[in-house]
């Protein structure tokens, strides 16, 4: 009788695959529901035993499988998760003691580690999962849009589960701040704070730090670590997202990715949690849940706090030095992942250039235009940015918000008033307390936003470079665009301007609706909720809680087009024009 191993590999990845899905979907189950059909104590054996059939089924993928280079990354995470889970099971199934910790303690933690096993195995499966997402046959931008709204379904879901808040709440508020923390944006029409549990605060953490990276980007490097490669289709579908054009990199600049973000937001959470004051909470847990909590919201862009009054709360007003690192983390986040793998491209050529002409005696070679010139436009605008916002707060808010504080208060709270209009939400100071022109510039930087590849939304920095430097090249009567002794192509143009038109058209639309649907609300406060919501800022003069049901909904569809990108979404809907084989005769039109 002959085996066949393909057709037993395809039975127990499948077998692997149902377990995986149905863990979590217990898990979730038992976590969102208070009082839930099965016992505690029959879930957790259930759990257990699906863990312990998962772990056999890579046990047997893993030798039934052989490799001729068994270091490769599918190879080596096989392992990993084996030797992880064999760990953990070895633990919950023998009787064993720690000392310091009661037995509630060692059994809640059990519990914990083979909930987070059951999900880590969900995330596995998942991911294998989205590198058949091109088999839908459907255009990348079309793609990129669904798994926002599908994440966006799923967390608004999670967030109608009785165990995630502490009231039961409506479906349009679960809705909009499932997503708004999709989104990045942090516009809240809930307390955050007040009115979800941790476990719906860990959901709403979940969202914005899948939003911020991109679902797609998420689950496809985590798809390939456990799959062990990419087809042709998927390499095309990804270089799209990643802004990759060797193929051959595309893993490696996914990997660079997740490893830039998870170690930012990781020194960033250890830098807020040293910042803080111990008496403001009630143990350490609270401490390393909230730095843990606004690390992410800050390298995210997303703006959410467990705060009931934002960074303006009591207590933590004052705290400058967790401002000036939230402050570091959103112009990380914002800056965009392309500037930090280009400049890590960079520093890379220059050390190694450096150490081999230290050691072994070789002259440097100099490559030309390793700092390419989007990150170069991308980087000057967002300084300039800064400053000008910087100064400006300084100047215009010197008498209002900045009245009384120190020298080192007002330097903080006005580089921070500078940064968070660009995308992020969070606020140090009183928002219906900021003088009109302040709240004018606002406008101006929320516009803007943060810049393309990043956690960030808004019109993005590049864009509104590129927009201005055609304007002073069509004054000066040029027929193209010279920056950096460089030529701008005509389709950058093009879409630099399609994108600036398109976002005053989604903007004026939203004030409209806003006003059609709320007209009691001040023209200032709805014209500074669209922009907010449409650049995925998150910063509000106190409207967003009281707002009808028609603008909530007007809320929610202008930060799905703002996190997407208008010009994106009309790309997806649209039937892709080929190559046209004419020309009709040119004619000039009369502009000016």
């Amino acid at each position: 009788m002959i085996i066949n191993k393909k057709r037993i590999k395809q039975i127990i990845e499948k077998i692997i695959l149902v377990l995986s899905f149905a863990g979590f979907a217990l898990v979730i189950y038992e976590e969102g529901f208070k009082n839930p059909f099965l016992a505690s104590s029959v879930s957790y054996l259930s759990l257990k035993v699906m863990l312990s059939l998962i772990w056999a089924g890579y046990v047997a993928l893993y030798f039934l499988v052989k490799s001729k280079t068994p270091l490769t990354n599918k190879r080596i995470s096989e392992l990993i998760a084996i030797l992880l889970i064999s760990t953990v099971l070895a633990f919950i199934f023998t009787d064993y003691t720690v000392p310091g910790l009661s037995m509630m303690t060692q059994v809640a933690t059990d519990r914990v580690l083979v909930d987070l096993l059951v999900a880590g195995g969900f995330l596995i499966e998942l991911s294998k999962l989205s590198l058949g997402v091109n088999e839908l046959k459907l255009n990348p931008p079309l793609i990129f849009i669904l798994s926002f709204l599908v994440l966006i379904m799923i967390g608004t879901v999670l967030l109608l589960l009785p165990n995630a808040s502490n009231e039961p709440i409506n479906l349009i508020d679960a809705l909009f701040t499932s997503t708004s923390a999709v989104c990045v944006t942090g516009l809240i029409v809930l307390d955050t704070a007040k009115d979800f549990t941790l476990f719906g605060q860990l959901i709403i953490m979940m969202l914005f730090q899948l939003g911020g990276l991109g679902m797609m980007t998420f689950t496809s490097f985590f798809g390939f670590f456990f799959k062990g490669s990419f087809s042709i289709q998927n390499q095309l579908f990804l270089r799209d997202f990643i802004n990759e054009e060797s193929f051959g990199e595309i893993f490696k600049t996914l990997m660079k990715v997740i490893l830039f973000t998870v170690l930012v937001e990781a020194v960033g959470a250890i830098l807020i949690f040293m910042s803080l004051d111990e008496q403001l909470f009630g143990g350490m847990g609270e401490m390393v849940f909230f730095s843990v909590f606004h690390s992410v919201s800050g390298f995210c862009n997303a703006g959410f706090s467990i705060l009931s009054d934002g960074l303006y709360q009591e207590g933590f007003r004052d705290n400058y030095n967790m401002q000036l690192i939230i402050a570091f983390l959103i112009v990380l986040g914002g800056i965009g992942f392309p500037v930090v793998l280009n400049y890590y491209g960079y520093v890379k050529h220059v050390l190694i250039g450096t150490y081999r002409k230290v050691v072994y005696q070789e002259s440097y070679r100099h490559v030309p235009r390793v700092v390419n010139i989007g990150t170069r436009l991308v980087v000057i605008t967002t300084g300039i940015l800064i400053l000008v916002g910087f100064f400006s707060f300084w100047v215009l808010e010197y008498d209002h918000t900045l009245e009384g504080l120190s020298a080192y208060g007002k330097f903080v709270t006005s580089l921070f008033g500078a940064v968070t209009p660009r995308t992020a939400g969070f606020n140090t100071v009183d928002m219906m307390a900021m003088s009109v022109p302040t709240v004018l510039i606002y406008l101006f930087l929320m516009w803007v936003g943060a810049s393309p590849g990043s956690t960030g939304g808004g019109l993005k920095t590049s864009t509104f470079a590129v927009a201005i430097l055609s304007s002073f090249s069509i004054a000066k009567g040029k027929d193209r665009v010279e920056v950096f002794r460089r030529e701008i192509s005509v389709s950058t143009l093009k879409k630099a301007f399609a994108v600036t038109f398109l976002s005053f058209i989604a903007i004026s639309l939203s004030v409209f609706a806003l006003k059609l649907f709320d007209r009691e609300l001040p023209l200032l406060s709805a014209v500074f909720e669209a922009f907010s919501a449409f650049s995925t800022v998150g910063l509000s003069l106190g409207i967003t809680a009281g707002l009808s049901f028609g603008s909530k909904l007007v809320l929610i569809l202008t930060m799905f087009v703002g996190r997407v990108g208008i010009l994106t979404l009309l790309i997806a809907l649209s039937r892709e024009v080929k190559n046209l084989s004419y020309r009709y005769p040119e004619e000039n039109v009369f502009v000016t």
